[in-house]
């Protein structure tokens, strides 16, 4: 990629890791993978990567974003929708009414903003989904929460992430 002089960008210097924490902690990180895939099991996999996402964006975690925008886009997902997510409130043309429900949990979850996640987020996801798939999306956001605490924390690097590196 060069600018209008021809030249070729200088980028700012990519952090390193403060710490290699599933290096360190492997059993922890394999436990994690194992719940990370009991989570999803029965979601829908656009909307368990939607909320990965979504989740990863308000928690800023740049290696769960480089990483699930990346699963999303292999799995068969637009990059319109990618794109649109975090502005979804006023891109829902975009989402189902399913998805839309789903987002509205995420960042209740994510958030808990007023200490607790508000009843009509709760009734409008129970509505759209069985009792086994919300207790699934329940999971799945809690998972991804996680993973992004990880993630933030320890300073993990995005762009080294190829699909299926942790399948």
């Amino acid at each position: 990629m060069t600018n209008k002089n021809n030249e070729t960008p200088t980028y700012a210097h990519e952090h390193t890791p403060r710490l290699d924490w599933h290096r360190h902690a492997p059993e922890v990180f394999k436990a994690m993978i194992r719940l990370d895939a009991a989570a999803r099991a029965g979601l829908d996999p656009k909307i368990a990567e939607l909320i990965k996402v979504r989740a990863s964006q308000l928690n800023r975690c740049a290696l769960c974003l480089d990483m699930h925008s990346k699963d999303a886009l292999a799995a068969g997902e637009s990059v319109e929708r990618i794109i649109q997510l975090s502005a979804w409130e006023e891109s829902k043309h975009y989402y189902t009414e399913k998805e839309i429900a789903a987002l509205e949990l995420t960042e209740a979850i994510t958030v808990l903003t007023d200490g607790f996640v508000p009843d009509e987020v709760y009734e409008k996801a129970s509505k759209l989904f069985d009792e086994q798939e919300l207790t699934q999306l329940i999971a799945a956001i809690t998972v991804i929460n996680a993973w992004n605490r990880f993630g933030v924390s320890t300073r993990q690097s995005p762009g080294h992430y190829t699909p299926g590196d942790f399948k």
